[in-house]
């Protein structure tokens, strides 16, 4: 996607350093730094300290982990201790799991001689088929779009929450893909933006991105989204999602499930665009299985900003000793939802329907 008017991703090979290259977002809108992996250790503290954010991004990062860690050594026993080190660093988002368990499972089926070599070409191909699965999501997604804008015939107002977008992928994103694909076909939207405490991932990196694609936008806090819903300002809610249960119940950002009550409760379609790669079909209930990570509650105490000489610090916002807790995902139950999104077909939030997306 575009930032100041040139292509970028948020992950790639380097060739001709041997290195991982990512964006580091913790800088982000502030500052595009370019950070360099070089080693598995790199690839758990950039995963960890959310240097790389996103369910569909930390698998490609995990992937690539892979890879570093088969330099240091490709023994197969090395490796499962690898993938176990880089499945302990975020233990919501199910895309980690996967791309780490489809290495090892790719390297033992596959005695190559080269065994470094292989992982890489799986870490480029899991990469290569993120952007491929994105774009599709959004190609699903934009009908659902050109329906709404068809019946309205204006603009469409849609709200998203948390950052969905291809910052959280390789290329396109997920909730954001749709409204990338509307914007590219002259269909004239407008997205309501929720800041998303306590990392700020909305008004980071959502806004930053459409303001990039130059995509009419609007910042909010996180309780003003039911306000707005009552009021007919929202058209539309897409969301993403870390982690979905094959019953439908969808795990994503804290406050997730606070939106969808609201659109329930306004008869807004509420939409999730779910990459299949991020559905966990071994796990039948969402609100009784899915690990709901807990953060370092300083996120929640504190906050990171440009300070009057430009330069980023870290400001207290609470009391001094005061107890924080910092959740950071939710489970919305599947009757709140309205359709799912995934790359391959527009599904209901069911057990028969998701089942069908199974390989």
């Amino acid at each position: 996607m575009l930032v100041n008017g040139k292509n970028l991703t948020t992950i790639w090979f380097d060739n001709t350093e041997d290195v991982v290259k990512i964006i580091d977002q913790r800088l982000l809108p502030h500052e595009l730094k370019i950070v360099n992996l070089t080693t598995l250790s790199d690839s758990v503290y950039a995963i960890k300290e959310m240097q790389v954010r996103g369910a569909p991004l930390i698998g490609v990062t995990a992937a690539y982990g892979m890879y570093l860690a088969s330099k240091e050594s490709s023994d197969i026993d090395f490796l499962i201790q690898s993938g176990e080190k880089l499945k302990a660093t975020r233990p919501t988002a199910v895309n980690l799991i996967w791309s780490v368990n489809k290495v090892i499972n790719k390297i033992k089926e596959n005695e190559n001689n080269n065994r470094t070599e292989y992982i890489l070409q799986i870490a480029n191909n899991i990469r290569q088929d993120d952007i491929e699965v994105c774009s599709k999501i959004g190609d699903n997604g934009l009908q659902l779009l050109e329906r709404i804008y068809k019946n309205k015939n204006s603009t469409i107002n849609i709200l998203t929450h948390c950052n969905a977008g291809w910052l959280a992928t390789v290329d396109w994103g997920t909730a954001l893909s749709p409204i990338f694909k509307a914007n590219k076909k002259k269909i004239p939207i407008h997205v309501w933006v929720d800041e998303t405490r306590p990392r700020n991932q909305g008004f980071n990196l959502t806004a930053w991105e459409l303001i990039n694609e130059n995509i009419p936008n609007t910042l909010i806090v996180d309780n003003v989204g039911g306000h707005i819903m009552q009021k007919g300002m929202v058209d539309v809610c897409i969301t993403g999602t870390d982690r979905t249960a094959i019953n439908g119940d969808v795990c994503n950002k804290i406050g997730t499930y606070l939106k969808a009550l609201s659109a329930y409760d306004n008869n807004i379609p509420f939409y999730v665009a779910a990459p299949i790669s991020s559905i966990d079909f071994s796990i039948s209930n969402g609100i009784k299985n899915i690990p709901i990570e807990e953060r370092d509650e300083k996120e929640v105490s504190s906050m990171c900003g440009l300070n009057s000489k430009g330069t980023m610090e870290r400001i207290s916002i609470t009391p001094k000793n005061a107890n924080c807790k910092n959740y950071s995902f939710d489970v919305t139950p599947a009757k709140y939802i309205t359709k799912i999104i995934t790359e391959k077909k527009i599904v209901d939030a069911n057990e028969s329907s998701i089942s069908d997306l199974e390989v």
